[in-house]
């Protein structure tokens, strides 16, 4: 018998005991059959040797929802008084070893010593491939992959447009670029719509080199305050208001390396629940998705039903007042859940990495957007994450001795392209 079948016949029983009245008599209990015609059932709920008259047993001899329902009334009326436990005040010293994660230095300190070098090598590979717009008029403007290079590099060096001029004219010696973009086209890509989808891709990409290592996924969403101030009238206590912008980024990340597999950046006021469905689409399309931690925000039917479809495990808690009387994905995590709470914990807390990966991100590329637009404040956070992976990238080139051309890596995927 599964694992699986046990769990669905155990979930059957605490519903069970829930819901009838279930009689002792000497060392048999007599249980009613949950269809309400009046059929009885005989249990002896031994832990060596357990017994039921029911069909399911005498078919099967395994452990059915009736002996498991039994168990949990007896276990229910061990006390006089009703309780389930008895407290007790005590006093005890306990040494706790605290878990630690030890650091590989040697690759650690190679990584940061040479990142700057190795992100413009990558960072001009991703760019490498995107597709030219095609010109028939006008004075040969700037390469569109040179102007997205320039933009990523200036996110990440966190300096202003005219400061990051030298570095930029490093890349050019270099041969990252073909030619030097002024400081003002690097913030007129940044005002372009057409960035944004081509953006998104090239976190994907650089992705790809972590699909052999990443099977669990955790997903969650976090702010991003701008330098622009919103001013309205309030009606209501008759005075003018102002408050900070901010963009809000939802991410689906790998809960080993902290790479960004899926972005989508909505109005600010987006909710998280329906964002999840589209970014497990795009990782499933280039990762092997086995598990999917989310916070209760993302705690609906539908999320944990699209999750299963896709042949993983939804670790998602419950809320409090839901049930698990629906059937289905739903049930079978809910029953989980609240019998086996230690083992979902345990899995459930590797969806503190998402958190991790967004304080990666706010701590190295700033935790704010300089530019004012929306559009340009969107493009600039999607800067950032494409910023970030490149780096997980280049940490786990000297960790696990990979050696990425995210061409190569990409060979099967679509194609980056400007729309």
């Amino acid at each position: 018998m599964s694992d699986w079948k046990l769990l669905d016949r155990e979930q059957r029983g605490m519903v069970l005991a829930a819901m009838v009245k279930i009689v002792q008599r000497g060392q048999e209990w007599v249980v009613p059959s949950q269809t309400g015609d009046g059929t009885k059932y005989t249990v002896n709920p031994d832990e060596q040797s357990p017994n039921c008259t029911c069909p399911d047993f005498e078919m099967h001899g395994c452990t059915c929802k009736h002996i498991f329902a039994v168990r949990i009334v007896r276990q229910r009326e061990l006390f006089d008084d009703g309780s389930e436990t008895v407290t007790e005040t005590v006093e005890v010293t306990e040494t706790i070893k605290r878990t630690t994660y030890p650091q590989n230095w040697p690759a650690y300190n190679a990584a940061q010593t040479s990142e700057k070098h190795a992100f413009q090598a990558l960072l001009h590979d991703l760019c490498s491939m995107i597709q030219e717009p095609p010109q028939h008029k006008g004075r040969p403007r700037l390469p569109l992959s040179d102007s997205i290079f320039s933009a990523v590099f200036k996110v990440y060096s966190t300096v202003s447009g005219r400061r990051f001029t030298c570095d930029l004219a490093d890349a050019k010696e270099r041969g990252h670029i073909n030619r030097m973009p002024h400081y003002n086209s690097i913030f007129a890509v940044m005002e372009d719509e057409a960035v944004t989808p081509i953006l998104k891709r090239m976190i994907e990409i650089s992705a790809l080199p972590m699909k052999a290592v990443e099977t669990s996924f955790a997903c969650d969403s976090s702010g991003f305050s701008g330098s622009r101030f919103d001013r309205w009238y309030d009606h209501k206590f008759g005075q003018h208001r102002i408050k900070r912008t901010w963009v809000k980024a939802h991410i689906m990340c790998g809960v080993k390396t902290n790479v960004i597999t899926a972005v989508e950046i909505h109005g600010k006021d987006a909710g998280d629940c329906v964002q999840l469905p589209p970014m497990l689409a795009a990782t499933a399309a280039n990762f092997a998705v086995q598990e999917v931690t989310a916070d209760l925000a993302y705690s609906t039917k539908a999320n944990l039903s699209t999750i299963d479809a896709m042949g993983a495990v939804p670790l998602i808690p419950f809320k409090s007042h839901v049930t698990g009387t629906t059937g289905g994905v739903w049930s079978k995590m809910f029953h989980y859940f609240n019998l086996h709470r230690e083992a979902f914990m345990a899995r459930y807390h590797q969806r503190s990495n998402v958190e991790t990966t967004f304080s990666m991100v706010k701590a190295k590329f700033g935790d704010s957007v300089r530019s004012k637009t929306d559009t340009a404040m969107r493009n600039e956070c999607l800067c950032k994450f494409v910023c970030h992976n490149i780096c997980c990238v280049i940490q786990e080139m000297h960790e696990l001795g990979i050696s990425p051309t995210f061409r190569a890596e990409s060979a099967v995927a679509q194609k980056v392209t400007a729309i």
